[in-house]
């Protein structure tokens, strides 16, 4: 007996995508406009990377139980602490948030960390991370997402249409949107991991669009008397199997790494959750609608064929 294989999305779909985009814009629109409101009013949870703050690397004389030294750390009073295995199963790596005060502050916050740790534990080494170090992270972040979405435009720019570009853009900007918009609901650190996350989503998003658009792009040349709103339906249905099984097997991945790859990886895998979940929806229910917004090059070469004759 022949296994035949399992299709969680059967190859003949007909849903009608853009008939439902005006509703995605609408619910996109109100959730960006959201998104903008709570970054400029609440804010993100900038983590040390942006904030500023110490690194202290220890050494324990048997494994580190990094749960037992959170807890302890955490109830001293002195900002948020990160820790992170390091090498070693008896090295951590500790950043300790910058605090008020300046130099004299941040020596009795290391003063009162290192005496809640106890004699049983080496300080391998320790450094500072001032506020002109952070604040030109924060600038080298944001320029990487900036140029990462410029060269973004300038390659859909040339392998498509100038449509095509704008399209990709917007759902990108989409994605990063609500991608802070939650950061700053739920509070989470917003650290340089964060950023990678970001940037991935970036890519992640973009393969989407670009598999979507590829098959427009496609069905332009063969079907030319086909309505666009129809072909672009056409085109997501006939990628739609593919971009589902992708969509589920990395969220598997990623819902495993979350559950077991600890704290230090947690904010990344989230933001990379959240971001599978905006970038498949951005994909065809923003980069697509745009292009009948826009309108797109029809004198293609021949070898039409109807709706009709499709159906």
């Amino acid at each position: 007996m022949r296994w035949k294989p399992i299709r969680l999305i059967p190859d003949d779909t007909k849903y009608p995508f853009m008939r439902l985009s005006r509703f995605g814009f609408f619910i996109s629109g109100i959730l960006c406009a959201i998104s903008i409101a709570l970054f400029a009013t609440v804010g993100l949870n900038y983590g040390i990377d942006f904030k500023g703050g110490t690194t202290i690397v220890i050494r324990t004389e048997g494994p580190a139980h990094l749960d037992n030294l959170r807890s302890t750390l955490s109830s001293l009073g002195i900002g948020a602490v990160e820790l992170q295995q390091f090498g070693l199963p008896t090295d951590v790596k500790i950043r300790l948030e910058a605090q008020d005060g300046g130099p004299e502050a941040e020596k009795a916050a290391q003063a009162k960390l290192t005496a809640a740790l106890g004699p049983t534990v080496t300080i391998r080494s320790s450094e500072t991370v001032g506020p002109t170090v952070s604040d030109e992270k924060t600038q080298q972040a944001t320029s990487a997402v900036l140029l990462s979405l410029f060269f973004v435009l300038i390659y859909l720019w040339v392998r498509f249409e100038w449509q095509f570009a704008v399209g990709a853009i917007l759902s990108l900007l989409h994605d990063v949107t609500l991608t802070i918009g939650l950061f700053c609901l739920i509070g989470l650190d917003f650290n340089l991991s964060i950023i990678a996350a970001i940037l991935t989503i970036i890519g992640y998003s973009l393969n989407d669009t670009v598999v979507v658009f590829d098959r427009i792009r496609e069905f332009l040349r063969k079907y030319k008397s086909m309505g666009l709103a129809d072909l672009i339906d056409f085109s997501i249905n006939s990628v739609l199997p593919r971009t589902i099984l992708t969509s589920l097997a990395t969220m598997m991945a990623l819902i495993a790494l979350y559950v077991f790859g600890g704290e230090v990886i947690r904010g990344f895998t989230f933001a990379m959750i959240w971001g599978v979940i905006v970038g498949t929806y951005s994909s065809i229910f923003i980069a697509s609608p745009v292009l009948i917004l826009l309108g797109t090059k029809r004198d293609l070469p021949s070898g039409e064929i109807k709706v009709a004759d499709r159906v």
